[in-house]
C-alpha cells in the first residue's frame, strides 16, 4: 500500500490534510536559529513545506520516485531513496522528522538510521493526524461502509476513533526506545479542526489509504455512498483531528 499512493500525487498533494502550526512549531521549540531538518517519506512535500515555511532547512527522503518529483516540482531537495539504505554521506541534522509514514519504516532500521543522521541532542520526531468525528458525522459514515464494505479498514476507522493510532505511537516509542540511542519519548496530542463540504471531501478519499486499492467500481459505489452521507448532514461537516506524535532527543 505504500507505494500506492504515488498513482496520483496530484491529487494526494491538493487533498491531504496538513499538519498544525502548533506541532511545527513546537517541534523547533527552543532553537535561536534556522534547523537541518530530514524529512523521512516525504512523500509530495507536505510537512516539508511546512517546515520550510517556518525558515527551516528541509531535506526529504521518498522511496516512490513519483511523489519525489512531485516534490522537486515545488522546490523542495529529495533524494529517492528507501530511509533505511539512504546513504547520509556524513551529513548530520538538527530534527529528524517524519509525517504519516514511520508506521512504513523498519521498527529496527528506522531508529538507527535516525540516529546516525542527527547531531547530539537532536530531536526525533514522528506523527501522525488522527480523525476525530463527532459521533453524528461517525455513524453517517460507518453506516456507508459497513454495507458497501463491512470489515474493512475504512469501516472500522468510523468507529474506532483515534485507537488505531495509539498502536503506531506505541510501537514507535518502544522502537526508539529500544534502539538505546534517544533519552525516553514523549508522547504529543495537538487537536485542530477542518470544515469540509461535500466535494471536498469527496475529492479526497481516494487518494487516503483505505480507498487507494479499491476497484474502480467499488470506489464509485463508496463516493456515491458518502457524497449521500455529506448531503445528510447539510452538505458539509467539521472533522476534528488530533496530530498525534511521538519524539526524543538523540543522547
Amino acid at each position: 500500500m505504500a507505494e500506492s499512493f504515488g498513482a496520483d500525487p496530484e491529487r494526494y498533494d491538493r487533498t491531504r490534510p496538513r499538519y498544525p502550526d502548533a506541532l511545527i512549531h513546537r517541534i523547533a521549540a527552543g532553537s535561536p536559529r534556522p534547523l537541518d531538518i530530514l524529512d523521512v517519506g516525504t512523500g509530495t512535500g507536505i510537512a516539508a513545506r511546512q517546515f520550510s515555511a517556518a525558515d527551516h532547512r528541509v531535506l526529504g527522503v521518498e522511496v516512490d520516485d513519483r511523489m519525489a518529483t512531485w516534490a522537486r516540482r515545488g522546490g523542495l531537495a529529495v533524494e529517492t531513496a528507501a530511509f533505511e539504505t539512504w546513504d547520509p554521506a556524513g551529513r548530520t541534522f538538527d530534527a529528524v522528522v517524519s509525517g504519516q509514514t514511520w508506521h512504513w519504516i523498519d521498527p529496527a532500521a528506522g531508529p538507527a538510521k535516525a540516529a546516525e543522521a542527527l547531531r547530539p541532542g537532536g530531536r526525533l520526531a514522528v506523527f501522525w493526524n488522527a480523525a476525530l468525528p463527532s459521533p453524528e458525522v461517525a455513524e453517517a459514515f460507518a453506516t456507508v461502509y459497513d454495507r458497501l464494505l463491512p470489515g474493512s479498514l475504512a469501516a472500522r476507522q468510523w468507529t474506532s476513533g483515534p485507537a488505531p493510532y495509539e498502536p503506531l505511537c506505541a510501537r514507535a516509542a518502544d522502537d526508539i526506545r529500544g534502539s538505546g540511542a534517544f533519552d525516553a519519548p514523549e508522547q504529543w496530542n495537538v487537536e485542530w479542526e477542518r470544515t469540509y463540504t461535500r466535494d471536498e471531501w469527496l475529492d479526497q478519499l481516494p487518494a487516503s489509504g483505505a480507498h487507494t486499492g479499491l476497484p474502480p467500481e467499488v470506489r464509485e459505489r463508496v463516493l456515491e455512498g458518502v457524497g449521500a452521507a455529506v448531503d445528510g448532514l447539510g452538505g458539509a461537516f467539521t472533522l476534528r483531528y488530533a496530530a498525534v506524535a511521538v519524539t526524543a532527543h538523540r543522547t
